[in-house]
């Protein structure tokens, strides 16, 4: 090797050094950016053709080696817009150049500190947008794919349609439900049983005001709860347990014992209001099991449901409201108790609300904590991952664009996971920087060294040559 050639392998080594400690230090200075991704430096030896007789060491040349794949440590932040990936994928987002316009370059984003800007947006600290699919919360459907926007979303009222039911009523006392002996607590008054506009289960059959007194003497309390009309308005549902006719075995054909159902067509229950029937017959048999009618419908589960037809209360039609008694959810034995004994009550009908909070699932779906305490998905957040994304291009702001190298983007997270409430830190690791740094500083000092090692002997054979 010639003089000359060590001053060149010296001075490739510099660079290559000064390259490595220019990355050393970028990873240092960016050992608390969200998603920040160290550069590594690998070298490559550089050797010019020659024999095997007159092999010599190289030149040397410094290449960057990136660490997109390494997960940095998920750190809680309490901001419920934050998230983390856990695992491999990219948040997909996008720059804003204008008045709602975006610079239509996809870019994909480990960093993941995202909140609400005053317009609704979702955007990380690198002012990069959040993309996605945004989602109505009425009904789940995709509204829009693009940047996604919670702004003043409200969820309307959902009218109700469905009530769960359960209970047990009660038998009646030996030596009661006969006309003129009726002496139990919780049987029907004779009048009742036998006025055939009662007894008939009819929906334009009511309590008349002359009946009502008594009605409400001798009939149970049944189910009350709130139930809601088509925008949201709440009505309470006030209902009572009367019972038609006793079990009467001896008799062609046999009687059982049944029970009709009757709610309140005004919010009060006062002496003066009218109950009306809800239109079906629950029979039970001796053992107490119920007898669906045949208005009733018996899935193949077993599951009986029937149909409360046109409620109305004050006015405030409510529609078809649907009675699911579920399967042996209904029977009539004996008890302890004297009234009616509820196992099972809801309804599937809520008031219109306003968006109080937000989470984020694991799946990346943004879902809103609404004031009337629903819960419903408002957003989906744009995931994608990589076959290679090492193979990745850096650009501003802890992004990346895809190159021929990373491949093309794979929607969704594969196998990662999203940390709500959490961002990912830097990957690089201040104690392992510093080590590379001493190592680094001594290699240069080194190529230094050869530099001026070199410097002097050129200089004593020009001094020879004078």
């Amino acid at each position: 090797m010639s003089i000359s050639t060590a001053l060149q392998t010296a001075f490739s080594g510099i660079k290559a050094q000064s390259y490595a400690i220019g990355n050393i230090s970028g990873n240092i200075a960016n050992a608390h950016t969200p998603g920040y991704k160290a550069i590594e430096t690998s070298f490559s030896e550089l050797i010019a053709a020659q024999s095997s007789e007159q092999t010599m060491a190289g030149s040397v040349v410094g290449a960057a080696r990136q660490t997109i794949s390494l997960q940095g440590p998920l750190k809680a932040t309490g901001v419920p817009t934050n998230m983390a990936i856990s695992g491999e994928g990219f948040f997909t987002v996008q720059q804003r150049t204008g008045d709602a316009k975006f610079s239509g370059t996809t870019m994909f984003t480990r960093r993941g500190d995202f909140t609400l800007k005053k317009d609704g947006y979702l955007v990380n600290g690198a002012d990069a947008y959040l993309f996605g699919t945004n989602l109505d919360p009425a009904t789940g459907g995709i509204v829009s794919s693009g940047p996604i926007k919670i702004a003043n979303a409200t969820m309307p009222g959902r009218q109700t349609t469905r009530i769960d039911y359960g209970a047990n009523l009660p038998k009646p006392s030996p030596g009661s439900g006969s006309e003129g002996q009726d002496t139990s607590p919780y049987t029907v008054s004779s009048a009742i049983v036998t006025d055939p506009t009662l007894t008939s289960p009819d929906m334009t059959k009511r309590v008349t005001a002359a009946q009502v007194s008594g009605f409400l003497n001798k009939s149970l309390v049944g189910p009350s709860l709130t139930v809601y009309a088509a925008g949201g308005g709440a009505v309470p549902l006030s209902t009572r347990w009367a019972r038609v006719q006793d079990a009467d075995p001896a008799a062609t054909p046999p009687k059982n014992t049944t029970w009709n159902l009757f709610y309140s067509s005004t919010a009060t229950t006062s002496k003066t209001g009218d109950w009306i029937n809800t239109g079906s017959a629950f029979a039970f048999d001796s053992s107490g099991r119920f007898i669906p009618p045949a208005t009733a419908t018996v899935a193949a589960d077993g599951n009986t449901s029937l149909k409360i037809p046109q409620v109305v209360i004050d006015g405030m039609n409510l529609g078809d409201i649907t009675l699911n008694l579920g399967v042996g959810r209904l029977t009539n034995g004996s008890t302890s108790s004297p009234g009616v004994t509820t196992n099972t009550l809801s309804q599937d009908g809520y008031a219109a609300g306003s968006l109080k909070s937000v989470s984020v699932t694991p799946e990346g779906t943004i879902v809103g904590t609404f004031s009337n305490e629903m819960t419903a998905p408002l957003a989906t957040a744009g995931l994608a991952s990589f076959a290679n994304p090492n193979g990745l291009k850096a650009v501003a702001g802890g992004h990346y664009v895809q190159t021929r190298e990373s491949g093309a983007p794979m929607a969704g997270l594969q196998t990662a996971s999203i940390v709500g409430g959490n961002i990912e830190g830097s990957n690089s690791d201040i104690a392992g920087e510093f080590s590379k740094l001493i190592a680094t500083q001594q290699a240069y000092s080194a190529n230094v060294k050869v530099m001026t090692s070199s410097q002097q002997m050129m200089t004593e054979l020009l001094n020879a040559i004078r």
